[in-house]
């Protein structure tokens, strides 16, 4: 008899992970549906307040991963995983990544507790006021903002995700944390190429700041980042496994010629390689979320190739999902558009696949760091 290997985490899904998948998707069924989530980003409330305020509230998934001492559910990030799965799969315009994902891993890394169990409650939005696009390893400052004599913080904070429906923000300043009210600062909404995702400036004018943290908060912010870039890798797959769906479903139906769309070859061939690159990215972004559960040592490097698979494979299909369907998939009135623009956008956040696969050989010893790399430039 073969023992299986300690240290190679089990991917496939659990039982619980299937029947939390099943009601995420049957609440998802009623209240996102894609006309719905459409009409909503030629809207001004291009966040889906209600539907928010039932995931995380009523059926608890904004403190899914966190202790239940703390206020969560005492799940894991394999369970947080699956629900980015689902909402990638309907392209649920909910702060769910920024709120129940990078706000609590930050939290959690800090150990402030109280503030933990206030922000995964469900009834305050939380979001760390850092830039989308910001690399998680980067030693930088994590934002413009200054913080002066008399504690107030001032400067600009641009493309923040999930900040539209942000009732507080968790700001970070050189080493320290810093916690500001909604109305002591003022937030943008910007045009986005996701509008399902809009994203943010914030403008910091002497506003009042609580500091929360002074010490190791750069290294915790890194790693939210890296954890939230692992677990996006989840919602990239959801919704590669959409596009395909609904591509095969519709070429089954589709005739031309007096033939049956899917019956061609080259069609198929097309359609046969996109589910092998979605089975091996579906292996990637579970192994990145296992990473995640089980504080591995491994996550940085899980989370870097989560995000290069995810992102390109996301992409791929949402395109072949585009093409596939004719003339129709070019319309405004068929959801291949919302899918295209969220797999493109999610694409570019937390650095693009370049910058990944340059920390990929970092880590691997392959290439120098990317501090290296400056460094090395500069002289």
């Amino acid at each position: 008899m073969t023992l299986a290997n300690p240290l190679v985490p089990d991917l496939l899904y659990s039982e619980l992970e299937n029947e939390l998948r099943e009601t995420v998707r049957d609440v998802l069924k009623s209240k996102a549906e894609w006309a719905d989530v459409l009409a909503r980003t030629e809207s001004e409330a291009t966040v889906d307040t209600d539907l928010w305020r039932t995931l995380a509230g009523d059926v608890g998934l904004a403190g899914l991963a966190v202790a239940e001492e703390h206020g969560g559910a005492g799940a894991s990030w394999r369970e947080v995983a699956v629900v980015l799965e689902e909402l990638g799969r309907s392209v649920a315009p909910i702060p769910f990544l920024g709120a129940a994902v990078t706000t609590p891993a930050l939290l959690a890394a800090l150990h402030l507790h109280d503030e933990l169990a206030a922000a995964v409650s469900g009834e305050t939005v939380a979001v760390v006021a850092v830039p989308v696009d910001r690399l998680p390893w980067s030693e930088a400052e994590f934002s413009d903002v200054a913080v002066d004599a008399d504690g107030r913080l001032t400067g600009t904070v641009r493309s923040v995700c999930d900040a539209a429906l942000a009732d507080i923000l968790l700001v970070p300043v050189g080493n320290a944390l810093y916690v500001v009210d909604r109305d002591a600062v003022e937030i943008v909404p910007v045009v986005s190429l996701d509008m399902t995702r809009q994203l943010s400036d914030i403008s910091f004018t002497a506003a009042t700041a609580r500091r929360l943290a002074a010490h190791e908060v750069g290294a915790a912010v890194r790693s939210a980042l890296t954890l939230s870039c692992a677990l996006l890798a989840s919602e990239q797959l959801g919704l590669a496994e959409q596009c395909l769906a609904m591509t095969v479903d519709y070429l089954k139906d589709r005739r031309q010629f007096g033939r049956v769309l899917g019956s061609y070859q080259s069609i198929k061939h097309r359609l046969a390689d996109l589910w092998v690159e979605i089975t091996q990215a579906r292996a990637v972004a579970r192994y990145a979320a296992a990473s995640a559960a089980t504080g591995s040592p491994d996550l940085p490097m899980a989370s870097s190739l989560a995000h290069v698979v995810c992102s390109v494979t996301a992409v791929r299909a949402a395109e072949e999902c585009v093409q596939l369907h004719g003339g129709i998939g070019f319309t405004w009135e068929h959801p291949a558009h919302l899918y295209l623009k969220r797999a493109k956008a999610a694409q570019l956040m937390f650095g693009a696949p370049a910058a990944h696969r340059h920390r990929i050989g970092a880590l691997a010893g392959l290439t120098a760091s990317p501090a290296q790399a400056m460094a090395g430039a500069a002289s």
